[in-house]
């Protein structure tokens, strides 16, 4: 027995070096292949170009996962739950960021979070591709998890409560250190060379790695007030802009407001139609398909307004993109990646139907998809919007790739139309669903394609079949745009049609599509030409033509109005005057007047940016100085 106890004693700090190794191996593992999946899709060497300069912000994620060990080891008495814990977790984030980075170029954000119920919804639409790192991470953890099962804890039977008790206390105090002291203290980042760059948040995760970005973003689910906020800022800015709407003119010489007498008042009705994903694929150059995709738009382009609606989304984030149109506000001054309905829109928020209703109109939305999808049904009211009609609503509807079809979308704008028009005039807001991603075969009959003639641009199969898809998509929203307009051509009723894609998509093999036709240069991920989709805006009472340009998605209301000389709310005003300095300003990126990008703002064109967020602030998070959130309240069912 003493013999027995001796080689026991001889044998423990042999343990405790076997524990020592075994778990830094865990750690180190977890931090290196967690960043090899999320940054697959790259070719940066990640030791020169990120950790060498960025090594202490991997050495704080690294003591974070230290300390989720410790404290699951102390909790279980088992490196099994701890390894497979701190694994999992950690992995998870990698694999979530490389999949958001691939269909959408951003990463995995806290905001995230609150959309967990929206994935289910259209994950059996979506065909994921495993990459290998992924595997081959996953045999690494099976390995170290089993090999988890024989390492003994090295601390004494009798001292074993008491150790559990103290490894679990220390680790989770290390941890609120780490995130109380530094993550969530931006002065205290700094101290590490951690800076904060919210507004390229793919670029954040490249330097700084998937968990200090994850933590660091904390801190954004807080809006900061704008320098110079105050109700007198407010004041003068209203001030200014009453002054200059005095002397305003209608933005395009050639528009019905520009060219109709001053007594001619008109009280039209509005149809805004976001489809989905949708933009003229056929501007790409060396690609040739067997019938011309956008018909009816090419001909409503010589008969209405046309342009490209600057969209502050890629890939995703439909609700962005609707969110700007329907508010003038910008996500711009939002955290990169935040969602206005689901965190913002929680109470009565300035839109235009919010408007409208003070007007004396009806507000209708139609969604070929689930109420909940993107917290429409809770978001919607408090834009103004009095019925919605989801995919619950709409008994037997005509599908297409396993959505609702722009046709029966149609159809349901039509038939709301003529419920609601000799009630007063009517506002109907529709989102498609038809064209939604993923692309690929299978998804139309053979009949239904849209075939593609000629690639001289060396695309490869993948590409192809996933653009064949699209197309397809492309060409069946334009054949339901036809066929709203040739409605609305018969009726009566004065009426302006928006008709705007909200974003564009990854098509096929990465960037393939857009490097080889030459839309963006090879790697340019972050190009504005992945930016503008195609916009019209078109009434049955006047064929004016004009000619956009590229407009920010915020400005198309105020743009809309304008046009057909429509009384704005004065916020509006504001946004139509900033576009003689400006068209948008989005992802870093300012469109000017005569339509080029640049990455600066003028003097100018900084003060009406940093004005319009002190306006849009005041109404979204501060003291709404004019009252616009309480229009047409009462209205409201």
């Amino acid at each position: 027995m003493k013999n027995k106890i001796a080689c026991v004693m001889k044998r423990r700090p042999i343990l405790w070096i076997i524990n020592l190794l075994f778990s830094l191996l865990v750690l180190t593992v977890t931090l290196v292949t967690l960043e090899w999946i999320h940054r697959i899709s790259r070719e940066e060497n990640f030791f020169t170009t990120y950790f060498e300069k960025y090594y202490s912000s991997y050495i704080l994620a690294w003591l974070l996962l230290l300390f989720a060990y410790l404290f699951i080891l102390g909790v279980t008495g088992r490196h099994a739950a701890a390894t497979g814990f701190v694994g999992i977790i950690g992995n998870l984030f990698g694999i979530i960021c490389y999949y958001k980075l691939v269909m959408r170029s951003e990463p995995f954000l806290p905001w995230d979070l609150s959309q967990i119920g929206d994935l289910g919804g259209i994950a059996s639409n979506v065909k994921f591709t495993i990459p290998p790192t992924i595997i081959y991470s996953a045999l690494i953890f099976l390995a170290l998890f089993v090999v988890s099962f024989f390492v003994r804890l090295p601390y004494k039977p009798q001292h074993k409560l008491v150790i559990r008790l103290v490894m679990s206390a220390a680790s989770l105090i290390g941890a609120c250190v780490i995130l109380f002291g530094i993550y969530l203290v931006p002065s205290n980042c700094e101290w590490f060379h951690i800076y904060a760059d919210s507004w390229m948040q793919d670029r954040y995760y490249r330097k700084y790695g998937v968990i200090t970005g994850f933590m660091t973003n904390l801190t954004l689910l807080d809006i900061i007030e704008p320098e110079n906020y105050s109700a007198e800022a407010v004041e003068k800015i209203v001030e200014d802009t009453e002054k200059a709407k005095k002397r305003q003119k209608p933005l395009y010489d050639t528009s019905y407001a520009a060219n109709a007498d001053n007594e001619e008042v008109v009280t039209p009705n509005i149809i805004y139609v976001m489809n989905e994903s949708f933009w003229d694929v056929s501007r790409l150059d060396g690609i040739t398909y067997d019938r011309e995709l956008t018909p009816n738009l090419t001909k409503l382009k010589e008969e209405g307004a046309y342009g490209l609606s600057y969209s502050p989304s890629f890939g995703g984030g439909t609700c962005d993109v609707e969110f700007e149109a329907l508010t003038g506000f910008s996500v711009e001054y939002l955290p990169s990646g935040s969602k206005p309905y689901q965190q913002y829109v929680t109470k009565n928020t300035f839109s235009l139907p919010r408007w409208l209703l003070s007007q004396g109109y009806s507000t209708t939305a139609i969604h070929g998809y689930y109420e909940r999808f993107w917290s429409r049904n809770k978001a919607y009211p408090n834009l103004g919007i009095n019925d919605f009609i989801s995919l619950e609503d709409i008994v037997n509807p005509d599908l297409k790739r396993g959505f609702v079809s722009d046709h029966e979308m149609t159809q349901q704008i039509i038939s709301e139309y003529e419920k609601q028009k000799n009630d007063g005039p009517v506002f109907i807001h529709a989102v498609t669903m038809q064209n939604h991603t993923t692309y690929g075969e299978g998804r139309y009959s053979e009949d239904d394609f849209v075939n593609i003639v000629d690639n001289t641009v060396g695309l490869s199969s993948e590409t192809l079949t996933q653009l064949r898809d699209f197309a397809t998509g492309v060409y069946e929203a334009d054949a339901a745009l036809g066929e709203l307009v040739d409605y609305l051509r018969t009726v009566e009723e004065p009426t302006i049609l928006v008709f705007w894609g909200d974003h564009f998509n990854p098509l096929g093999k990465g960037y393939e599509l857009f490097e080889n036709t030459g839309w963006i240069a090879e790697g340019d991920t972050t190009s504005p030409n992945l930016r503008g989709t195609d916009l019209l805006i078109w009434s049955n009472f006047d064929s004016s033509k004009v000619e956009l340009g590229t407009i920010g998605a915020y400005e198309i209301t105020p743009v809309m109005m304008d046009l057909y000389g429509i009384e704005k709310p004065l916020y509006f005003d504001f946004l139509t005057q900033e576009m003689s300095v400006m068209r948008s300003r989005s992802h870093g990126v300012t469109v000017n007047v005569d339509g080029t990008y640049s990455d600066d703002m003028t003097d100018e064109q900084k003060t009406w940016f940093d004005n319009q967020w002190i306006w849009q602030y005041d109404m979204m998070f501060g003291g709404d100085t004019l009252g616009a959130n309480t229009i047409g309240s009462e209205t409201l069912e």
